[in-house]
């Protein structure tokens, strides 16, 4: 039985650099007559960029927050989406992209094929109270979700949007996962299988080195006005969606360690790497976890660089069955 490189080459996007994946609905200038038309709230927040080119205030929450609801309803059909003040209001086109990407590699070990409907099931660990993933990859494949999540609050506020949307109660289940200190264990069932899992760890190790990066990001935007209050990032975000103690790389050595308890029940398992420094801590602890295959995902969104880690411990006969016995 082969063992993975300790450092698996990152494979090649589809996208030229810079780009987004070439499925992503989100390609270009945003048209905001469109955008408005769908959701006139959105009038109110359109500004003028210094190019001369409509925008929103970015540094805005009520306007991402707003803008987020539009796209969501033009190009998702969500007609009904709202998170509590101060959640993390996340960045749609880039947690499309990850969908996408995901997507891709469950087709490359199909001939080629994109598994799409309920015969797919993934799990987003922390889904948060957006519950973003969710939404994106059911409109878009119509996966099946299980959408995991350490605070009561998060839960509770994705399960208000997924029972607001017609459809979708029947596509994604919501569960709390009650022991912080656990990932999958007291969360999944024995009898329990998932194509793929996602993550967007913590990034951050400590709520002063989020405040510090916050506050980098608005002085690099000419932003930083000391009269103004700050969100705790440029979209937001609670204590558990920013930070962990060890920050993204202890949050990912500790997924990957519990994954191999669970490697016979997940065909895929991936985590967003926000911190390129963090792969080869990540690569050793995949190799001393007995992962059978690494694969590191490069994506892009203008000059934002960023990758997913997907790793599985099935046999390349073990992918073949599972794939034929639940998506033939």
């Amino acid at each position: 039985m082969s063992r993975p490189p300790s450092r698996p080459a990152p494979a090649k996007p589809d996208a030229a650099k810079g780009q987004l994946h070439p499925r992503n609905l989100h390609q270009g200038r945003y048209d905001f007559p469109a955008l408005i038309n769908a959701s006139p709230e959105l009038a109110a927040f359109v500004i003028i960029n210094p190019y001369g080119k409509e925008s929103i205030d970015f540094a805005n929450p009520a306007a991402v927050k707003v803008f987020n609801r539009a796209l969501l309803k033009q190009f998702y059909g969500i007609a009904h989406w709202d998170i509590p003040a101060d959640y993390l209001c996340p960045p749609i086109p880039g947690r499309a992209d990850y969908l996408h990407y995901l997507a891709d590699l469950l087709a490359a070990g199909n001939a080629g094929e994109l598994p799409r409907g309920a015969k797919v099931r993934a799990l987003d660990i922390g889904v948060g109270a957006n519950c973003i993933y969710p939404l994106l990859g059911n409109r878009e494949y119509a996966w099946q979700f299980l959408g995991s999540d350490i605070a009561a609050s998060a839960i509770a506020s994705a399960k208000a949007i997924v029972q607001s949307n017609p459809g979708l109660s029947d596509a994604i289940e919501l569960r709390q996962q009650s022991n912080p200190a656990h990932i999958f264990q007291g969360l999944l069932t024995a009898d329990e299988r998932f194509d793929l899992t996602l993550c967007n760890p913590p990034f951050h190790a400590s709520a002063d080195e989020a405040s510090s990066g916050s506050k980098r990001k608005w002085r690099n935007l000419g932003k930083l006005d000391p009269k103004r209050k700050l969100p705790v990032l440029n979209f937001g975000g609670q204590a558990a969606e920013l930070w962990c103690q060890g920050g993204e790389a202890a949050f990912v050595s500790r997924l990957i360690k519990e994954s191999a308890q669970y490697g016979q029940q997940v065909l895929w398992f991936s985590s967003l790497i926000s911190k390129a420094s963090n792969l080869p801590g990540v690569y050793s602890a995949l190799k001393k976890a007995g992962a059978l295959q690494v694969k590191t995902v490069e994506m892009a969104q203008g000059q934002k660089q960023s990758r997913f880690v997907a790793w599985t411990f099935l046999s390349s006969q073990q992918q073949q069955d599972w794939r034929q016995s639940r998506w033939k």
